[in-house]
């Protein structure tokens, strides 16, 4: 009882709580929840990352790990309600994009990552970082946080069954076997994660996973070990696998604009979301410690590809820490804990089916595509670019060439119509910058 008093003056002092309204009770529940709702990336980055050559079990950890870390420097450095991990879309452009689609190697995408971290670290020491971000297109922004939902979603369904290509060389998809087992399974994760959250269940897509991970038993998808324990050491990740012989070169380029480009659309929409969220902005609009938060974002990525993973950025889900009360770096701090607590229970999440996965991938599109309703339509020299960057990244199964549909149809459209103006120079050198990757890469 007397020790008690003494950890919550330090958590007090640590992260101003009575100076937010909060508490440290409700501040480890709002964590938690932030855990449950992110949680899935345990689950679905190292079945992702597979398909590009890597180990499971390797992936596993080196996610909860880099996850952990950047989390930590959330905490305490900006004291913020907001949790990192290997951020969905950018673990698909990793393996589709630069390894399936342009024939690389993992370790060449996992040094495009570490670059990125390294020039982020740079960007952010020189707060250069953010005059790059208030450069961009708003619309853009939007834009690419929802083309990359329906992307993510579409990977599901193929990763499911539910979608296939079929042998007609006219048609380019179709409705896959709904009666085979990984199409049985998705279906079902589909209603039931869709229940979960219709009723607003805490970690309604990590129980999916889970319920689904146990209906493919019968169903002969989750194949169980001959020895099951729950608790292990974690697998050794793979650590400092880069590929510096290709480093100067047109892709490695255009792979780490692309890299650089998504992350700080993803990392700044976060933060500024969730801070929104939580009251934290000051009355000028702007993020106290932003720069401490890019940090993280920045650290954890390069920690992330030593280790051998994507690229570690800010979660959306932490809206659901904040919804939950939280307000402090010690929300993130309890959901960082959870990460380390997950290191030693990797049997339970690298038995589960890739089909399990599918109903999480495919409500993943669904949150994010909320931006739509933000996109300013009525502007044809907005509304275009900003389709154009949304459909085009799930049907030329690439992030990056609906990056470079959206930022070059913007500068063309507002030339063209008397608006160069509101270009800026930063956007104008991006777009340049895609359009001779575009004629290289074809010519």
């Amino acid at each position: 009882m007397i020790a008690e008093p003494g950890r919550a003056g330090w958590l007090e002092r640590v992260f101003q709580l009575s100076a937010r309204g909060t508490d440290v009770r409700t501040e480890i529940l709002a964590g938690v929840t932030t855990f449950m709702t992110m949680a899935y990336i345990l689950v679905v980055n190292p079945l992702i990352l597979q398909q590009a050559g890597m180990d499971v079990g390797a992936v596993f950890t080196a996610t909860a790990l880099s996850s952990l870390l950047a989390i930590l420097v959330m905490a305490f450095a900006a004291n913020l309600p907001v949790a990192l991990a290997p951020g969905m879309g950018l673990n698909a452009f990793f393996v589709y994009t630069v390894v399936l689609g342009m024939g690389h190697s993992w370790q060449f995408a996992l040094t495009a990552v570490f670059l990125e971290g390294l020039i982020f670290l740079l960007l952010t020491g020189l707060q250069l970082r953010e005059a790059i971000l208030n450069s961009i297109p708003l619309n853009l922004k939007k834009a690419i946080s929802v083309g990359i939902g329906f992307f993510v979603a579409f990977i599901g369904l193929v990763n499911s069954g539910l979608v296939t290509k079929p042998a007609a060389p006219e048609q380019l998809v179709q409705l896959g076997d709904v009666t085979s087992g990984g199409a049985v399974l998705a279906l079902l994760g589909l209603a039931i994660t869709g229940v979960l959250l219709a009723r607003r269940i805490r970690g309604a897509l990590l129980l999916g996973i889970a319920a689904c991970t146990v209906i493919g038993i019968p169903l002969g998808l989750t194949h169980l070990p001959e020895s099951f324990a729950i608790w292990s050491l974690p697998p050794s990740p793979h650590l400092f696998q880069f590929e510096f012989s290709n480093l100067i070169s047109t892709d490695m380029l255009i792979v780490l604009l692309t890299f650089l480009y998504v992350d700080m659309f993803d990392t700044v929409g976060t933060l500024i979301g969730v801070a929104t969220k939580a009251g934290l902005m000051d009355s000028s609009g702007r993020l106290p410690r932003a720069k401490q938060a890019l940090f993280a974002d920045a650290f954890g990525t390069t920690v992330g590809a030593c280790l051998g993973t994507s690229t570690v950025t800010s979660y959306v889900e932490s809206a659901t820490g904040v919804a939950e009360g939280g307000r402090t770096g010690l929300t993130a701090l309890a959901t960082g804990a959870l990460f380390g607590i997950a290191l030693f229970l990797a049997p339970l999440f690298t038995l589960v089916p890739e089909a399990a996965t599918a109903p999480a991938l495919i409500l993943v599109g669904l949150f994010m595509m909320s931006p739509v309703r933000e996109i300013h339509l009525e502007d044809y020299t907005e509304a275009i670019p900003a389709f154009l960057a949304v459909i085009m990244m799930p049907l030329t199964y690439s992030i990056a060439e609906g990056i470079v549909f959206g930022v070059v149809s913007y500068v063309v459209l507002k030339a063209l119509t008397g608006r160069a103006r509101e270009v800026v120079p930063v956007t104008w050198i991006v777009a340049i910058l895609l359009v001779l990757k575009f004629f290289l890469a074809t010519g």
